[in-house]
């Protein structure tokens, strides 16, 4: 029952997105939203936001119900604890959300005890946001951590839908009061096959898996966000 409820706020959200938002999505793969059944691991890259669940207006009605019910995801404890309003909205609708520190610690480790083979996991793997002048909030390039080389460890099949944000910052910038409506909302996306993408990188480099999906995701980072 309360799945059901979290999918209609879900489609009440959405709804209210495509009403107040235009939203352009390009794929960059054959494989799209019909194959989302399929997916295991969510990589959204280009965080420059607190309010990217306005991307939500670019799913369908199918995967909102998967996300309802399956999706687990990390996210900053100060902003699922700390902020009342951005924190609740995200709970009550995305109740998989597990706050963590940031760092390698025990709230890591606790978010990693949830991942499974057949779990639909989402990550922003930058970590942190993307101020206005292209840097995070202490100054430093954007860069890819390494936190989603430890969920591809531990999936081996399905496909991973990549989200390549063209980002919201002329929608809300970290810092604005109040986001800005009737803006175009861009995003290129594609679905890959897990075991395919580690295999080729594998292939690449055998002796630092982690290090050469870190290279991979900040390539894609930069070429299509």
């Amino acid at each position: 029952m309360l799945r059901v409820i979290r999918f209609i706020l879900l489609c009440l959200a959405k709804l209210m997105c495509v009403a107040l938002y235009r939203y352009r999505l390009t794929w960059l793969s054959r494989d799209q939203f019909d194959q989302f059944h399929h997916v295991r691991l969510i990589v959204f890259l280009n965080h420059t936001s607190l309010f990217e669940l306005l991307f939500i207006g670019l799913a369908p009605m199918h995967v909102l119900w998967r996300l309802s019910g399956e999706l687990i995801a990390p996210g900053a404890d100060i902003t699922l604890n700390d902020r009342p309003i951005v924190g609740r909205i995200y709970h009550t609708l995305l109740p998989g959300m597990i706050p963590i520190s940031r760092k390698k610690d025990e709230t890591w480790q606790y978010f990693l005890s949830r991942v499974g083979e057949d779990s639909l996991v989402a990550i922003l793997p930058e970590g942190r946001m993307k101020r206005r002048n292209g840097l995070d909030k202490h100054g430093q390039p954007m860069t890819v951590r390494g936190g989603i080389a430890d969920i591809l460890s531990v999936k081996n099949s399905g496909k991973m839908m990549f989200v390549y944000s063209g980002g919201l910052h002329h929608v809300h910038a970290p810092g604005d009061a109040f986001p800005k409506l009737f803006k175009t909302i861009q995003a290129s996306a594609e679905l890959l096959d897990i075991a395919a993408y580690k295999s080729a990188l594998t292939s690449e480099c055998s002796n630092d898996f982690r290090r050469t999906v870190i290279h991979d995701i900040q390539k894609r980072l930069e070429e299509y966000s």
